[in-house]
């Protein structure tokens, strides 16, 4: 356990800016030791070049807190900073030709039956221009002939997991951001090895760093041995590279086609608080059945390798009666999103339900590390007269993220936003409801690395009768939370003020 705590520390985000700030140090004194009288035209140059980042990265097509955050970063640390720079932008692992090919494969295995949006557009008219975009860029369809359970918390729904992946008979599909051993991990695993001795497909896809890193590989070889199919995504590799940001930040399961399960809750003890790390642990998924799990077999079966649609068409849902009878109140529409491509589906999809919300929003989210548009869209929202309120965590998991997301309450304060801390402990719940007509429940978080950084995915729902289970359960978490007041905004100590003015500045680097 120590020498996980200890490898956390040294490969966290904020250890970069330390790290950045004596290799500075270094290289200056090296450089003045070689070069003598020479320094002087070297550091002309390098000036030189980071005039000319400075002005190139102003000018880039990306968020601007990104901008930001590389202008002061090369302007503090002018000798590394312009470097570190080129050096990480050239040294990008996943080419954007995969995503392109992804997206066309995507374009020729979902295709939106006309029939369905049509409905939409007649029942949910403020709606169906989000499902257009949906479908178009993030090119998942909507479907209508799905049903939905939603689970207020992790524990629950482990219990119809294991129940349900007991069922399997063709195939089982595990993907997660967190694998950690013990009891979840222990019951998952027998299960897992009874069912691919029984002749069921069982393939496990896990992060390489968020698993990777800090695990050992003998559970996972043991799983290999018997019959599961393992994989590493983006293995973690000792070099400073762009590459190790993009992790794989889904948790999906999908068995035989029909079934999925998809939200906050990774494979590890505390996710069902039989484990307990930042006092209670709040998380939230949901099950859908029916046509729409396609998509998310799709989205698994292309990240796990570069199947041809021939391949991936070999798991389409055998229709049954039990899938036939799938038709929902209402339309689901599972989505992924990528961080190769230039589009940020998740954040827009909740930028959509904010902007067009007429009487309230509710959200939840452990890390609320906003930029200008997402803050502006929540502050004029608010100013609107819409109810918009936001759980956070009380005990955080990371404190300079706490320490950012305390310099945005006092700004969405200040316009109307309504902030609650869940005082139980730590909420890891990924939801957002507009008005209980439209949600979205997934892994996307309200932070730069979810919009920009990882792979996510996400179910936006429409006119379904779960999107009041999932404003009961806000209302009921609201109740145990603690509300953040303008006067708590103002009486915060003048140094975790500073600190997280700060660190706000190179969020988009955290």
């Amino acid at each position: 356990m120590k020498l996980k705590k200890l490898l956390g520390s040294i490969l966290s985000s904020n250890a970069a800016f330390v790290i950045l700030l004596l290799l500075q140090i270094g290289f200056l004194m090296l450089a003045v030791a070689s070069l003598g009288e020479h320094f002087v035209f070297f550091y002309i140059a390098l000036i030189a070049l980071d005039i000319f980042l400075v002005i190139y990265i102003t000018n880039k097509n990306e968020p601007i807190s990104y901008r930001v955050a590389w202008v002061v970063l090369i302007s503090v640390f002018p000798l590394l900073g312009g470097v570190s720079y080129i050096y990480i932008k050239l040294s990008q692992q996943f080419p954007k030709s995969i995503d392109m090919r992804n997206q066309k494969q995507t374009r020729e295995l979902l295709v939106q039956d006309k029939n369905v949006m049509a409905e939409l557009e007649a029942n949910c008219p403020d709606s169906v221009n989000l499902a257009r975009y949906v479908a178009d860029y993030g090119m998942y369809p909507v479907y209508r002939s799905t049903c939905a359970e939603y689970f207020s918390l992790g524990e629950a729904q482990f219990s119809k997991l294991v129940e349900e992946l007991e069922k399997a008979e063709r195939f089982i599909f595990l993907e997660f951001f967190i694998i950690t051993e013990g009891y979840m991990f222990d019951v998952m695993s027998e299960l897992l090895i009874r069912k691919a001795k029984a002749g069921v497909d069982v393939r496990l896809m896990y992060d390489g760093i968020g698993t990777g890193m800090l695990n050992s590989v003998k559970p996972f070889r043991k799983l290999s041995d018997n019959g599961v199919k393992c994989k590493v995504f983006n293995p973690f590799r000792p070099m400073i590279s762009s590459v190790q940001n993009n992790r794989d930040h889904r948790k999906i399961v999908i068995i035989d086609g029909h079934t999925a399960f998809n939200g906050g809750t990774n494979l590890a003890d505390e996710y069902i608080n039989r484990k307990e790390r930042f006092g209670h642990w709040k998380d939230t998924a949901i099950m859908i059945r029916g046509q729409a799990v396609w998509n998310y077999t799709v989205m698994f079966l292309q990240l796990w390798s570069k199947s041809e649609s021939s391949e991936i068409h070999r798991f389409e849902p055998v229709i049954n009666a039990e899938l036939a009878s799938a038709i929902g109140d209402g339309f689901i529409q599972p989505f992924s999103d990528s961080p190769l491509d230039e589009e940020p589906v998740g954040k827009r999809v909740y930028l959509e339900l904010i902007n067009n919300a007429r009487s309230y929003v509710c959200i939840t989210t452990p890390y609320l590390i906003l930029d200008e548009e997402m803050t502006n869209a929540l502050g004029f929202a608010a100013k609107k007269g819409v109810d918009v309120r936001i759980i956070t965590p009380h005990i955080p998991d990371k404190w300079y993220v706490h320490m950012i997301a305390w310099n945005n309450y006092s700004r969405l304060v200040n316009t109307g936003v309504k902030i609650y801390e869940y005082t139980p402990g730590f909420i890891h719940a990924k939801t957002c409801v507009a008005d209980g007509t439209s949600a979205v429940v997934g892994t996307i978080n309200f932070d730069y690395r979810s919009f920009y950084l990882h792979f996510e995915c996400g179910s936006v729902l429409y006119n379904s009768s779960v999107i009041g289970d999932i404003v009961a359960d806000f209302e009921r978490t609201a109740a145990v939370s603690e509300q953040i007041t303008a006067e708590a905004c103002t009486k915060r100590p003048v140094h975790k003020k500073i600190a997280g003015a700060i660190l706000n500045i190179f969020a988009p680097l955290l």
